[in-house]
């Protein structure tokens, strides 16, 4: 049984469905500690995703262990510019990279060029990472809940718990759904990967 009640939630949502920082601004606002975030969108972007708005629902919830600051920012959204941030390593970036695929031109390759596999794990030309990293800077927004020093509950079942009541359209693993789009979108690069792969003798 999950070892948090239900006023841990409410506290929880609240938290992740109030301030909302631009990532420009994140890392110096968000803290060095464990806990969860919400990725914020306005309506026309979700418009422009190809998703159907809900209002305060985020399009992603995640869980940072270690710190909200090297998850969030540095793994998905490429704030530090002395960090090599690959889509390859994010699945928040290779969904993201999905649905923008037709409008911002983007296609699957391999993470790894020199031993193609793997090729759910697609990543992009080095190019394209750029055009989906200003994309992602311009028009997202983060939202957080940092975990107590002295937690009385496992940041994983709160996630949990977060992803049953919101559903984010984003999130796939522990998601009571997963948007056909989105998957139909993240298989279509997979299958760009993988020719790329034979069209370049691997």
């Amino acid at each position: 049984m999950a070892d948090y009640d239900e006023i841990l939630l409410d506290v929880v949502i609240r938290s992740l469905s109030g301030a909302r920082y631009p990532i420009s601004d994140a890392r110096e606002l968000l803290p060095d500690r464990p806990g969860l975030y919400a990725i914020h969108a306005p309506r026309e972007d979700w418009t422009f995703l190809g998703l159907v708005h809900r209002t305060e629902v985020p399009l992603y919830v995640g869980k940072a262990e270690d710190s909200l600051v090297s998850r969030d920012l540095n793994t998905h959204f490429a704030v530090d510019p002395e960090a090599t941030v690959k889509t390859g390593s994010s699945t928040v970036r290779r969904s993201f990279a999905a649905l923008l695929r037709k409008s911002l031109n983007l296609q699957g390759v391999p993470r790894n060029k020199l031993k193609p596999g793997y090729f759910a794990h697609y990543g992009l030309e080095d190019e394209a990472d750029g055009r989906l990293t200003e994309w992602m800077q311009g028009h997202l927004s983060l939202a957080y809940w940092q975990l107590p020093r002295h937690p009385k509950c496992k940041l994983a079942d709160l996630e949990k718990a977060v992803l049953k009541q919101w559903d984010p359209p984003i999130n796939l693993q522990s998601s009571p759904t997963k948007l056909p789009h989105l998957m139909a979108e993240r298989a279509a690069m997979k299958i760009e990967a993988r020719v790329w792969a034979e069209e370049n003798g691997h």
